[in-house]
């Protein structure tokens, strides 16, 4: 088996499917944590119900009683290639902003659609934040296909329909599938209740995703988090990309000063290096000013240093922004005060309507291309290049927009 695991969201309008889609997968991979199987059974009799998969992931009593899934969470399966992450992301209309959190952290996407319902809002403004995010590995799936008697006709025109949508947001998926995730058609299995359909199931279609570069083969990023000073200070951070090694050259950004790494901490442990996703502590051989925010590189990177970003956000406060009126930026863990200077253009997020060019405000779900001019000096990065650096969200008490910057100023 490939070491390797890919990550992948699973998108789509709230009652498509989705949670329904990750309990088949776990259940038929075999990767159901014992019992509970058992235990979805006995709350689906209770309830009347014929078996719920969905319930597999809706963990929470409420999410139980609204029947919507709520937050963000993440599961695990294995084929005989790779191990796989099923980020699971919310559909219902309030939830967009888990469901960014969600797409932000994947590798490849599945769109969900009801074979019944077809394309609707909220399907579209997924998509577009897919797009967004800069994800290109994505299969389509055409869901409780039972529920229109595996019809091939009605396939064809939902999935007519979605295309349209996704070529004029650049999006093509490598497959349309069919599927019925409650009687297991197409997920893991062929069955016979699809003659017509000659292509791969959902597990064979993931298994054609690459998995994204090693964060550890990119330039070290090391973002630091907090300082402690015991009988020694210790510098406590994550290192997003790259490796840090004791005995390595080392820049400290936004000041560009220079320094070693003297050793790296890790409790009750004897280490000299930590590798990319872990959070560690370092002791530099100088004791330059260090703080919470700074990014910790390697000297000979040419890391943008920046105060003026250009960026496409998703507004995501019922109360719209207003130009002029301040925000919080947050990157990582830097923290500066900023504004938007400039909104180029805004842009419904289902209809993909131009709604203004030169605006002044961005109102609920809307996208918008704009300029962001911080308070003090940012370390961010193209999210092509570098998504670890090149995603955030702007806050006024509360987040209320997350975006991907695409360039630096």
């Amino acid at each position: 088996m490939n070491d390797k695991n890919l990550k992948f969201v699973i998108v789509g309008h709230v009652d498509h499917g989705k949670s329904t889609l990750i309990g088949r997968l776990l259940y038929d991979t075999n990767s159901l944590p014992e019992g509970k199987l058992e235990e979805i059974k006995q709350l689906c009799e209770s309830l009347g119900k014929d078996i719920e998969f969905g319930y597999v992931m809706d963990h929470l009593e409420e999410e139980r009683d609204q029947g919507i899934t709520i937050d963000t969470a993440q599961t695990f399966f294995n084929t005989e290639k790779r191990d796989y992450v099923i980020i699971d992301a919310p559909g219902h209309v309030e939830f967009v902003k888990n469901m960014i959190s969600g797409a932000s952290q994947a590798e490849a996407a599945v769109l969900i659609v009801d074979a019944e319902e077809g394309v609707k809002e909220q399907t579209k403004r997924h998509a577009y934040i897919l797009g967004m995010l800069g994800l290109s590995q994505v299969v389509a799936v055409i869901n409780k296909m039972d529920l229109v008697d595996y019809g091939r006709e009605r396939f064809e025109s939902v999935k007519k329909d979605l295309l349209e949508f996704l070529s004029n947001i650049n999006i093509k998926p490598s497959y349309v599938i069919p599927i019925s995730a409650k009687k297991g058609d197409f997920i893991a299995n062929k069955t016979g209740n699809m003659d017509w359909y000659k292509g791969p199931t959902l597990l064979e279609a993931l298994d054609t995703f690459r998995t994204k570069e090693s964060a550890n083969n990119k330039p070290l990023r090391y973002v630091v988090q907090d300082i402690y000073s015991f009988d020694k200070r210790i510098i406590a951070g994550r290192v997003e990309s790259g490796i840090i090694r004791k005995g390595d050259k080392i820049k400290v950004l936004p000041s560009g000063e220079e320094t070693r790494v003297k050793s790296v901490e890790e409790y009750l442990k004897n280490v000299t290096e930590a590798e990319a996703g872990k959070s560690t502590g370092i002791i530099t051989e100088d004791k330059l000013f260090i703080d919470r925010g700074n990014v910790i590189v390697s000297p000979r990177d040419l890391s943008a240093v920046t105060s003026r970003i250009k960026a496409n956000v998703f507004w995501m406060d019922r109360v719209p922004f207003k130009k002029g009126e301040s925000l919080m930026f947050r990157c990582a863990t830097q923290e500066v005060n900023c504004e938007i200077e400039n909104i180029s253009r805004v842009i419904n997020s289902s209809t993909l309507e131009l709604i203004a060019e030169d605006a002044d405000e961005i109102k609920n779900r809307e996208v918008a291309s704009i300029i962001i001019k911080t308070d003090k000096p940012v370390v961010v990065e193209n999210f092509n290049k570098m998504e670890e650096l090149g995603r955030f969200v702007l806050g006024r008490e509360d987040t209320c927009a997350g975006g991907i910057i695409t360039e630096m100023v």
